[in-house]
């Protein structure tokens, strides 16, 4: 299997210094990531929005190493909040976040991330939107979902994910839906051992079914963040039997991927959220993208012989 390759990569910095490099890199990291900076992201937003999508916006940037630098992503996050304000857009543009950016993994880090975190919900319930806690490693679970449930104390509105290939998420996902949270469930991107988590695609598939059967038939409000054709028809259907309304649940997509895909469920009525990054430090997004499917890595392999 390729994927774990891939993700052993993503921590190499030779590996990263090689991809960065290459002439083609750019181009092809354009398709998933369609800006570095705030000013570059905006117009970006004006578009998807105005073609009846939702975004979820992701500052990327994952090695955080000191206290300073994870100010600086809370304030990044900051400053697109501050931008979002004029376009009003309330719940149509929210934002995720990994902790970890907001120094989890760092001395003190729970607390840490926690005081980061805080500012970010707050200004973003002031401009009528919200916050999504992105899920990491396994051994990071515990933490976010503390976290999320502390926060949800003062902004109920806000959400996390949860990743089927994990033993753990469907007694989550039980815990979650019961509470009427807002809830990304995602199949998982992170190399994880067999000790915790399925490592056939079939299990997690399998999986993935009855945890998004959980989330519909609970209180909480499904975001289902999947590309694969089966698992958006039967979330449909559970949706359905479950007497979901269109406004009570959403489809979720990452940037450049599907895109057609984006439009036709919204033309359905659907809410049609687009997972949305920027940033600089793309290198770890870019290649977990890659890891998650072959068809990802095919695009770039086409393209570096293409322009090579």
């Amino acid at each position: 299997m390729l994927g774990p390759v891939i993700l052993a990569a993503s921590r190499s910095d030779r590996m990263r210094r090689l991809v960065s490099a290459a002439p083609v890199t750019k181009p092809v990291v354009d398709r998933f990531i369609p800006g570095e900076t705030v000013d570059q992201i905006v117009p970006i937003i004006r578009e998807l929005t105005d073609q009846g999508l939702e975004l979820t916006m992701d500052v990327v940037g994952e090695d955080i190493t000191t206290p300073a630098q994870a100010e600086a992503a809370r304030d990044a996050y900051l400053e697109l909040i501050d931008r979002l304000k004029p376009l009003e857009l309330g719940t149509r543009a929210e934002m995720s976040v990994k902790l970890s950016m907001f120094g989890q993994a760092l001395e003190g880090g729970h607390e840490l991330a926690l005081a980061n975190v805080r500012p970010l919900v707050e200004a973003a319930a002031e401009i009528g939107t919200t916050v999504t806690l992105d899920a990491e490693d396994h051994t990071t679970l515990d933490s976010m979902f503390a976290i999320h449930e502390e926060l949800r104390k003062d902004f109920p509105q806000t959400g996390c994910v949860i990743q089927a290939y994990l033993f753990r998420t469907e007694a989550d996902a039980r815990r979650l839906a019961d509470s009427g949270s807002r809830v990304r469930l995602v199949k998982g991107a992170y190399k994880e051992p067999a000790e915790v988590a399925y490592q056939q695609r079939h299990e997690i598939d399998k999986a993935y079914v009855r945890i998004l059967r959980t989330l519909m038939e609970g209180e909480g409000y499904p975001m289902i963040g999947s590309h694969d054709p089966r698992l958006i028809s039967i979330g449909q259907e559970l949706a359905r039997t479950a007497g979901r309304k269109l406004d009570e649940y959403e489809f979720q997509m990452l940037y450049g991927i599907r895109s057609d895909e984006h439009l036709r469920l919204a033309a359905e009525g659907h809410r049609m959220r687009v997972y949305t990054a920027y940033g600089t430090d793309w290198y770890g997004y870019f290649m977990r993208r890659l890891a998650e499917k072959p068809a990802n890595l095919r695009f770039f392999a086409r393209s570096m012989v293409s322009k090579g």
